[in-house]
C-alpha cells in the first residue's frame, strides 16, 4: 500500500473511530489521520498475531480491526492525556 493510500485510509479509519467513541474529541484532521494510522497498525498487528496472516494485507477483518485498534488508541490516549488542574 502506498504512503498516500495509507494516510487516506488512516484518515477514514480515524473519522469512523471518532464517530463511534462517545464524548467530544477535539482534534484536527492531521491528528485524526495519525489516530487512524496508529489504529491500523495496532489492529493489523493484533490480527496477524491471532490469525497468522500478513500484517499489511487489506481485507474486511483488517478494516474492522483497524477501527477497533483506533478506538483502543483513542481510549488509551484519553486515559493518559487527561486534563490536569494545577493549584
Amino acid at each position: 500500500m502506498g504512503l498516500l493510500a495509507f494516510i487516506i485510509f488512516g484518515l477514514i479509519i480515524g473519522l469512523v473511530a471518532r464517530a463511534l467513541m462517545p464524548g467530544r474529541q477535539s482534534m484536527g484532521l492531521v491528528a485524526t489521520a495519525l489516530l487512524g494510522m496508529a489504529g491500523s497498525f495496532v489492529g493489523g498487528l493484533i490480527g496477524s498475531l491471532i490469525y497468522g496472516g500478513r500484517m499489511f494485507e487489506l481485507h474486511s477483518a483488517g478494516i474492522i480491526g483497524s477501527v477497533v485498534g483506533a478506538l483502543l488508541v483513542m481510549f488509551l490516549v484519553g486515559m493518559g492525556g487527561g486534563r490536569r488542574v494545577s493549584a
